[in-house]
């Protein structure tokens, strides 16, 4: 019996295509990544943490934290993460998870150098943290418009764990807009979903486009699930990490009372021509002098803050930014099922 070997260059693998396009196509793939890593890899450092101590979170203890992939630990009390270099005089941008509660905090760059570093700023509420080295011939990664990600996209997560050099991992972006609770309990927004998977140790590092240019800062991984990774979007990265330079903390408004959410009948929502199902009710009101918050009454059910519709916490601390600190603003509450309009004057939060 005769045996006939049939080769696969002799095969057309699609209509319009052959294996040799395929094999073409995979090179160009592996080209652009082969090249990002050369462009990103020395802005990419380590970050070694000790002495480290509980930092008590601000946020409602009722609300479940994400499950979020913690930095590896290399003792009780220390922990290592990555960052990145944002300027050539030693800023760089990690996780606020990574380096809060720290004492020490020390930065491994990819010549083998190392440097203790100062901690210019954090934000719990969006996890992220800038430091700062001393040290010459920083290569510097710049940051992309995350308002121009697609789905779809090529995305590569870089950090620098354990001091293994670097590592890379890439995917692709596969949902915009997301958002994710912090630690704080606050909302963070515009959260980049990608499947590029965050390895141990790469949280604080940064994802980045084909062009090697930032996307997203990689923050949490949720761990019951396979290839779902979060970013902080690069456009609210930089607005952050510029206000942690600049004033060392991102202010916020604080009105000083407890809320809880609570679904609003038909009749009042009729009665009070509404069209939202929910408001806030004040379970609680702190009159600590930080807030002008006087005129809000325990069981008022608020339904709009300075002209916005609320329907939840998280649509109040969406619009308790640092604009709003100082400034009488007009809240619209459900008292005893009627509207009525009082102000307000917001605190900074502490």
């Amino acid at each position: 019996m005769n045996t006939q070997f049939v080769t696969f260059s002799d095969v057309t693998s699609q209509p319009g295509g052959s294996f040799d396009q395929d094999a073409g196509l995979l090179d160009a793939y592996s080209t652009t990544v082969v090249n990002v890593a050369k462009k990103v890899s020395q802005s990419v450092v380590q970050i070694k943490v000790s002495g480290r101590t509980s930092v008590p979170s601000k946020g409602n203890p009722n609300q479940t934290p994400p499950q979020r992939r913690a930095p590896g630990r290399d003792d009780a009390d220390g922990g290592t993460g990555s960052g990145f270099v944002i300027s050539t005089d030693g800023y760089i941008i990690t996780n606020n998870h990574v380096v809060a509660g720290a004492s020490k905090i020390t930065v491994s760059l990819p010549d083998s150098r190392d440097y203790e570093a100062t901690l210019i700023g954090r934000d719990p509420a969006t996890d992220i943290a800038v430091i700062k080295i001393y040290a010459d011939g920083l290569k510097a990664i710049r940051f992309a418009d995350s308002k121009q990600v697609q789905v779809g996209q090529i995305a590569i997560a870089v950090g620098n764990p354990y001091g293994f050099q670097y590592s890379l991992t890439a995917g692709v972006v596969s949902a915009l807009g997301r958002t994710l609770r912090s630690e704080s309990g606050r909302l963070i927004d515009d959260v980049i979903q990608t499947d590029a998977s965050l390895n141990p140790g790469n949280s604080g590092g940064p994802l980045v486009n084909s062009n090697g240019d930032v996307i997203g800062v990689n923050t949490a991984v949720i761990l019951p699930a396979q290839g779902i990774c979060f970013a902080v979007s690069s456009n609210l990265t930089a607005l952050v990490a510029g206000k942690l330079i600049m004033h060392g903390r991102v202010r916020r408004g604080y009105l000083g009372i407890g809320g809880q959410l609570i679904n609003l009948t038909e009749r009042i929502k009729q009665y009070n021509q509404l069209t939202a199902k929910t408001g806030v009710m004040v379970a609680s009101v702190e009159p600590d002098g930080i807030a002008g918050n006087g005129e809000l009454l325990q069981g008022d059910i608020i339904v709009s803050f300075n002209g916005q519709p609320i329907t939840s916490v998280d649509d109040l601390h969406l619009l308790l930014t640092d604009d709003t600190i100082g400034q009488q603003i007009p809240v619209t509450v459900l008292r005893q099922n009627r509207q009525q309009k009082i102000m307000v004057t917001p605190g900074e939060m502490k």
